[in-house]
């Protein structure tokens, strides 16, 4: 069962945001990772160090993991930013300010 109809949920229209250029559908009240994972998309940051892929670990804010750049503002929280119509996502790496 989708969780939408576990909760009786019923959203509002979809909306379109990018993510590195690409189209995704998003639902009001989503968050940004709710969005992405909704797309089938679970990593999008990689470390400073070692280049591994992240992306939602705690998924309340807690631990970073889900850092992402959201309309030219890094180091945004994925799990704790609303995804709003038209909004630009884009992967992070390192610390998102280009070193």
């Amino acid at each position: 069962m989708n969780p939408l109809e576990l909760v009786g949920a019923e959203p509002g229209p979809g909306f379109t945001v990018t993510l590195d250029g690409r189209a995704i559908t998003a639902l009001p009240g989503q968050t940004v990772a709710a969005a992405l994972w909704t797309a089938g998309i679970t990593s999008w940051r990689t470390t400073r160090g070692s280049g591994r892929p992240r992306g939602v670990l705690c998924g309340i804010g807690v631990c970073f993991d889900c850092l992402v750049t959201v309309n030219d503002r890094p180091n945004q929280r994925a799990c704790l930013v609303p995804v709003r119509p038209g909004d630009t996502i884009r992967t992070q790496e390192g610390t998102g300010h280009g070193g």
